[in-house]
């Protein structure tokens, strides 16, 4: 992450290299860049089908940049699906078909022409169950950069270890970098798996479900490294558990049945809720 682009966040100025003589700042390309890919994600009447079966209906809401924003909602209603669309990943999916719009900083991620590939290394993806490749922790953190930009190997190693430093997995596996990273532990695994998507760059994490499979212990791991990466990056995170997504995110979208039914700040959501769906599914009467 460049020192530009963590210094513009969604609210401040732009950097500036001097003033004009009306006083105006003078915005440097590079400032002007940052600005616009802060990870803002705007959504626009977006539906999508698997086939003939429509999973999800006319979604409008905005995800705020540099912040954490949960997804909850019963099983099969949506919202990993929705999640999927960000990167466009559910394109993989045969018979699968969209319509509307997502804009990441106001670029429409379907429109033609986006490359798919530079989208899903702004927009990295982190799964339920880790999968980490079958070769060495450093080669799982380096598999990205060096497809994508092929830096000299003093370069790589720098950015292997600060990838593995924003992951907080750094001092547990500096000594044993071309060890397998099938050795690991379950929760090590994971964060290698955020470790490698943060190798690239994104300016948006998408979660699903990252911690459902994991120990209190290494979930608690998971939950302090989300806390941190939000000063850097949007994350979006999918989650059954109620009580992580009250922990962790700054807003919270409740999906049911394929329709997001409410989207507030999470502290006014789960206090008081505006919709009787919303009570009923986070005071446990459904789900």
């Amino acid at each position: 992450m460049t020192a530009a682009k963590m210094e513009t966040g969604s609210d401040a100025g732009p950097l500036s290299e001097g003033r004009t003589d009306a006083g105006r700042a003078e915005v440097s390309p590079a400032a002007q860049q940052d600005r616009r890919r802060a990870g803002r994600i705007d959504v626009e009447h977006f539906d999508f089908w698997y086939g003939k079966s429509q999973a999800l209906f006319d979604i409008n809401l905005r995800i705020a940049p540099r912040a954490v924003t949960a997804f909850i909602g019963p099983s099969g209603c949506g919202k990993s699906t929705f999640l999927r669309s960000i990167n466009r990943m559910n394109e993989l999916i045969p018979g699968a078909r969209r319509s509307g719009v997502i804009r990441l900083d106001e670029e429409n991620i379907y429109e033609k022409g986006m490359d798919v590939v530079t989208l899903r290394q702004r927009v990295g993806m982190v799964f339920q169950r880790w999968n980490p490749f079958p070769k060495s922790i450093y080669d799982n953190v380096a598999y990205g950069p060096r497809i994508n930009a092929a830096p000299r190997r003093q370069e790589l190693d720098a950015l292997v270890e600060s990838a593995l430093r924003r992951a907080a997995l750094w001092d547990e596996v500096k000594d044993r970098l071309r060890d397998s990273a099938l050795a690991l532990s379950g929760g090590q695994q994971q964060r290698l798996c955020i470790a490698r998507a943060l190798a690239n760059d994104p300016e948006v994490l998408l979660l699903d479900e990252p911690a459902s499979a994991l120990d209190p212990v290494a979930t608690q791991k998971v939950e302090e490294l989300v806390y941190e990466l939000k000063r850097d990056l949007t994350i979006v995170i999918v989650t059954h558990n109620l009580q992580q997504a009250a922990r962790i995110s700054d807003r919270t979208a409740f999906f049911y049945l394929g329709r997001l039914v409410e989207m507030e700040d999470t502290q006014r959501l789960f206090t008081s809720p505006r919709e009787e769906r919303t009570e009923a599914y986070i005071t446990g009467r459904f789900g």
